[in-house]
């Protein structure tokens, strides 16, 4: 068993644990305060843009880079990484005329960016800079300029990029978020771009899992019980939806309701005098979390799919447990 470290040790982990927190947030404190018209202007310029969204940086700035791709990209806006020093051989052709390039240097002189700022610059490319320094090469250079406040860095020394790709993660995630609003993005959209894990099986909707078309038990309420009974045991699901004249679902006839009406004539009968009316429904467009939730409360494992006051599918509880929904 591994021995705990002396209290003395433990508390000045803790205490200097604190202190990079209260660093890095008393710095995304002025952040929030500096935003002004460049961070609305740096937003105008990706919105009006009909391409895609270029990241650079180089070193950390990169590896924060390839961070605000990922997020914005996930929330429906194209974006790529381009390394610079790969841009400098060859892959400056990935740029587009119709891009929008967003270039990350905390000290805005990363002579490797050099290469690129100036392509951006011939081609009249949109250029965005993320920097620390208002009056450097970079912020200079760029069309608009979205200058860091001046923070300590989070290393003793002030020397390791802490405090300073924090505040540009954030930024990143800031520009990303309201793009997205902007867009109208939903989480219909989300899920779209968030097909796996648990994230895409929260917001798998009812019509991903439900059967359709001929799939679907239905019948008439003047069908005799014969009838029900054979579709009932065709589809497999437990139950028969009984429709009205006009095509919309009247009620529902379960294995429930075969026990309760258990009798020599309930072949003769139909369908109508057995179902129980008014029954629980889902739509379409539905969650599958609510549509399970439903299930679980009314101890059923079947729901019918209502669009337009009449049924086009039904849901399984085996259904959204295979998919992993809970």
């Amino acid at each position: 068993m591994a021995q705990s470290k002396p209290n003395t040790i433990a508390s000045s982990d803790i205490e200097s644990a604190r202190r990079v927190l209260k660093t890095e947030s008393q710095a995304l404190d002025a952040l929030a305060a500096s935003l002004d018209g460049p961070f609305t202007d740096a937003l105008d310029l990706i919105d009006n843009a009909t391409g895609r969204v270029v990241v650079t940086g180089m070193g950390k700035s990169g590896h924060v880079g390839n961070k605000i791709v990922a997020t914005l990209a996930s929330t429906g806006q194209p974006a790529f990484f381009v390394h610079p020093a790969e841009a400098s051989h060859g892959d400056l052709g990935m740029v587009q005329l119709d891009d929008v390039v967003i270039a990350l240097s905390n000290s805005g002189e990363t002579s490797e960016l050099s290469d690129i700022i100036a392509f951006t610059r011939r081609h009249r490319i949109g250029l965005i800079a993320i920097t620390g320094r208002a009056g450097s090469t970079l912020a200079e250079a760029a069309d608009v300029s979205l200058v860091i406040p001046d923070s300590p860095e989070a290393c003793p020394m002030g020397l390791a990029p802490t405090t300073s790709t924090t505040v540009m993660l954030a930024l990143g995630d800031a520009l990303a978020v309201c793009l997205l609003e902007r867009k109208g993005f939903t989480a219909q959209d989300f899920q779209n771009f968030h097909p796996g894990g648990k994230l895409g099986q929260r917001l798998l909707k009812v019509a991903d899992l439900m059967h359709s078309g001929d799939q679907v038990p239905l019948i008439g309420q003047n069908a005799p019980m014969s009838e029900a009974l054979i579709v009932m045991t065709q589809k497999s699901f437990g139950a028969v939806g009984v429709l009205d004249g006009d095509g919309a679902l009247a009620g529902v006839i379960t294995d429930g309701d075969l026990r309760r009406h258990m009798s020599k004539d309930l072949i003769d009968q139909r369908a109508g005098d057995v179902m129980t009316k008014g029954c629980v429904s889902a739509r379409p467009s539905q969650i599958a979390s609510e549509a399970l939730a439903i299930m679980n409360e009314r101890k059923i494992t079947s729901l019918f799919c209502i669009e337009e006051g009449k049924p086009v599918g039904i849901v399984h509880i085996h259904d959204c447990l295979r998919a992993g929904v809970a």
